[in-house]
């Protein structure tokens, strides 16, 4: 029998909560090794953590909307961060439940999870989770994957690696690592084969999850700069405007997640899509078409 292989709790997506004292052991039981809980008692805390680090959800106790303030405070949250679901976990029915759950809903809050009864704990866990199939880099990998129909294993290990998600490549070298190579020899083959250097096809990967990042409104540039690893929001800026010749605010106005991912792909897959498909940037074997100069289409 193999060991169990537990995920590192540091490496497992965040999810915020306002829970009663009571309810957050169960739900850090029910989530060890899906998701990790990070507990607060106050809106402005679940705030603070959603611009400062990558949330994948919030889970809101149904008990702990007691009154108009809780109600107001949980609709900024659907409001501003429209792509983090927030969730509304019943744990116990009182005479209050009926108008808070309301509460809820007329916030914004259109999960509700009843874990009275076992199988709830079950559902807490693919709501919770179901975000991530929603993540703009499983979105792009989807799309990819028919575009680069055929490609060979290592070419579409490239392309996985740049949209893996909480990817912490942010230059070709950290890259090369990633993927065993040399960095000098993985610019040399994408050259040799007439493609877009690597370093862009990784900048504007970035580039589409600051797009979806920037969908939640109640994020600053400078949430966005952090979330991405930037070294400042000026440092943002500048890689915003090298590869757009735009200001990281018309970014942000211009382009959603997808939207970003329809130009990469207009740019960087589809007149190249030929050549991709017989390129294997990682091994020695490198295939491509002769004349692939003359193939982008």
């Amino acid at each position: 029998m193999h060991p169990l292989v537990r995920t590192p709790s540091r490496l497992l997506t965040p999810v915020a909560t306002m829970l009663m004292p009571a309810e957050r052991s169960r739900v850090d039981a029910a989530g060890e090794g899906f998701y990790r809980t990070v507990h607060r008692d106050s809106i402005d805390d679940v705030i603070g953590d959603l611009r400062a680090q990558r949330v994948s959800a919030v889970l809101l106790s149904v008990s702990r909307c007691g009154g108009e303030d809780d109600a107001t405070g949980f609709g900024r949250i659907v409001r501003e961060f429209p792509r983090i679901p927030a969730v509304a976990l019943l744990t116990h029915f009182e005479a209050g439940t009926p108008r808070a759950v309301l509460s809820l809903g007329h916030s914004g809050v259109r999960a509700l999870v009843d874990v009275r009864q076992p199988n709830g704990w079950k559902e807490l866990r693919d709501v919770l989770m179901h975000d991530r199939t929603r993540d703009i880099e499983k979105i792009a990998l989807a799309q990819l994957s028919l575009d680069l129909a055929g490609a060979p294993d290592d070419c579409w290990k490239f392309f996985e690696t740049i949209f893996q998600p909480g990817l912490r490549s942010c230059t070709v070298r950290t890259l090369s690592t990633d993927l065993r190579v040399i960095p000098s020899t993985l610019m040399s083959r994408f050259f040799r084969a007439h493609l877009p250097a690597p370093k862009r096809y990784l900048a504007m990967a970035r580039l589409t999850h600051a797009a979806r990042v920037f969908e939640n409104p109640g994020l600053s540039v400078a949430n966005v700069a952090n979330h991405l690893e930037y070294s400042s929001p000026q440092s943002f800026g500048r890689h915003v405007r090298t590869l757009l010749s735009i200001t990281a605010l018309e970014f942000r106005q211009r382009y959603d997640g997808e939207g970003m991912l329809h130009r990469f792909r207009e740019e960087l897959i589809l007149p190249y899509v030929t050549t991709l498909r017989s390129f294997s940037p990682l091994t020695e074997g490198l295939r491509w078409l002769v004349g692939t100069s003359n193939s982008r289409g």
